[in-house]
């Protein structure tokens, strides 16, 4: 496959077998960048788990302080008795027979869905549609709870979840390319940190093998993991 100028520019930018500082790759993300929309940032994360073993799943939830820069739609799946407040915290798609059959026609416009543990039994049935997309509600995220207004208001402000891979690598957006450095760097760090904390105690060695960080279509800079 043929590499555009672009292309060879970017990679030209990134020093070969070396680990950068988080600030530094913060700031070269956003040199490298070649897209003409305002590209998503994200972090790939490799960590010392096996993630077929219960004991040593990763899965967490962090708030980004400058969110991710992008508009996420929230479906709040309630009782008649919390439409208000759902609407009220900013969700675009509120109530629940309706959409639940919205959805078992094929419909999932949303990223995020928020639901209450009374509604779990109708929202349970839409498993097989909501899992595979990332969109089944779960306690462990927040996302089935009954304080409707922090759970829609959270993700409004830049709530993510994240959960290692069958290969035990993180993926996550952290922010935009039209983002400051420092913004970058505050949101990366926030995620970090966040991995760190949710080390399980089965998973021996090192934890952190690998993270390097890339812009959408962007070559990925390998980031120094000593710093975490």
């Amino acid at each position: 496959m043929a590499i555009t100028k672009k292309q060879k520019d970017a990679i030209s930018k990134i020093e070969k077998d070396r680990a950068y500082s988080l600030t530094d790759a913060t700031k070269l993300v956003k040199e490298i960048s070649t897209m003409k929309f305002d590209a998503s940032v994200d972090v790939a994360v490799r960590l010392g788990v096996d993630p077929r073993k219960a004991n040593q799943m990763v899965r967490g939830t962090v708030t980004l302080p400058h969110g991710t820069g992008k508009d996420v739609k929230v479906l709040a799946l309630v009782t008649p008795d919390k439409e208000e407040e759902a609407k009220a915290a900013g969700a675009d798609y509120v109530g629940l027979d309706e959409y639940v059959e919205k959805i078992k026609g094929g419909w999932t416009d949303v990223d995020v869905i928020v639901t209450m543990p009374s509604c779990m039994g109708k929202v349970g049935a839409l498993g097989r549609i909501l899992g595979p997309r990332g969109l089944m509600p779960n306690p462990k995220t927040g996302t089935v709870t009954m304080d409707i207004s922090k759970a829609v208001s959270d993700v409004k402000a830049g709530k993510i979840d994240f959960k290692v891979d069958k290969f035990g690598i993180v993926h996550a957006a952290f922010g935009k390319v039209s983002f400051d450095s420092e913004k970058l760097l505050e949101n990366a760090n926030e995620l970090m940190q966040t991995i760190v904390k949710l080390k399980p105690v089965a998973a021996k060695g090192t934890y952190i093998k690998s993270v390097f960080i890339s812009s959408t279509m962007s070559p990925s800079i390998e980031v120094d993991t000593k710093s975490f």
